[in-house]
């Protein structure tokens, strides 16, 4: 079965193969081997030593985002969360049943957010001392462009939280150049195609250090990991979790590096969403958002008229497609996911299933 929802994605045979190894997490052996593994997550996400570190927490996406607002934005003060797609509105769940002030900046999920809204919205809201943005939003496929956004931060003296859980290590991220960044935070899976288990903050030390005490949670609170790494070393855990996740990463990571890194990767998964987007609009459906605005991650299409999408999906399966069973849009939609370890074959694949289920499902003249 070919696996083209936004995550968990498809992986390769080596990757799963690095699964199946019992592994003490507690032993010294293991330690040298996680140190390094730390180390190349800060390295793809820009970070440098001595002022940024990898902070891991075994917990999934959304659970990760929460420790951030908890940890980074301080009591007294709000984070301000553009709202354009459904993980930013989990975010915005995510931070207020935490008890933190949230001020939700709508914008359409067929966009990405302009600095000109993010300047306007701080400008309005002095208490936000934190942008927390979400990078790729995986139910349209739109993208939220730290590198674009950070500058009008950093102009108002504020600080970003970024979720690129969608992202990390496709879409580009330099923290060197960005120091109004407190923490960027993504998984082992999506576009490192890793397995899922493990969770990641790549967070600057100063700002750890100033937020102790701040996340009312021990089990949440990447300042507390912090603490745990200066005390204990980079090669120890908190709490045991599921580490042959991360002996697969690691090989995930080696395959990363044998493709040329996220450049390389990019552009293949660029070259994916390319060939989703006009082969299905080649077919008469219409695509959710602009070609302007559609990312790399994930290709999201209308529902025609008539679509039953549970039908359509058990259809796609039939021709050894999996897709995502729900939408996540605003409005009826389908999306297939561009990126795991998958290229242009499976590509047209997906099209030519696409084109056969609207077929048997009697639907070609409604798209």
């Amino acid at each position: 079965m070919l696996m083209l929802t936004p995550g968990p994605v498809q992986t390769h045979p080596t990757v799963r193969a690095a699964m199946a190894e019992d592994i003490a997490p507690w032993d010294a052996a293991f330690r040298p081997f996680y140190t390094r593994l730390r180390e190349r997550l800060r390295a793809i996400a820009g970070g440098v030593e001595g002022v940024h570190v990898t902070l891991p927490l075994q917990v999934a996406g959304h659970m990760i985002m929460e420790a951030a607002i908890r940890t980074f934005v301080p009591a007294g003060r709000a984070v301000l969360i553009p709202v354009n797609g459904q993980y930013a509105g989990r975010a915005v769940k995510l931070g207020r049943l935490a008890g933190w002030q949230v001020v939700e900046l709508p914008v359409p999920d067929s966009r990405g957010v302009t600095p000109a809204e993010i300047e306007a919205a701080l400008a309005a809201h002095p208490e936000c001392s934190h942008v927390a943005m979400v990078y790729s939003e995986t139910g349209s496929g739109i993208v939220n462009d730290p590198a674009v956004i950070g500058p009008v931060v950093r102009a108002a003296g504020r600080r970003l939280i970024v979720d690129a859980v969608s992202a990390f290590g496709a879409l580009p991220i330099d923290l060197s150049k960005q120091p109004e960044i407190d923490t960027v935070i993504f998984t082992s899976n999506k576009c490192l195609e890793g397995l899922p288990g493990f969770a990641f903050a790549v967070s600057r030390i100063d700002s750890c250090e100033a937020a102790v005490g701040n996340a009312g949670s021990w089990s949440l609170d990447l300042a507390d990991v912090w603490a745990n790494t200066k005390g204990s070393g980079m090669g120890t855990l908190r709490f045991t979790g599921p580490v042959q996740a991360l002996r697969a990463l690691d090989v995930a990571l080696d395959r990363f590096d044998a493709e040329g890194g996220q450049a390389p990767r990019l552009a293949r998964y660029r070259a994916n969403a390319d060939a989703l987007y006009r082969g299905l609009k080649g077919l008469g459906l219409t695509p959710y958002v602009s070609e302007a605005e559609q990312g790399p991650i994930v290709v999201t299409f209308r529902q025609p008229p008539g679509l039953v999408l549970a039908d359509f999906v058990e259809g796609l399966k039939r021709h050894g497609v999996l897709i995502s069973s729900y939408y996540t849009s605003n409005e009826p939609s389908f999306r297939i996911g561009a990126i795991g370890d998958v290229g242009l074959a499976e590509m047209a694949k997906t099209v030519a299933a696409v084109q056969a289920v609207l077929g048997e499902l009697g639907l070609q003249q409604a798209a």
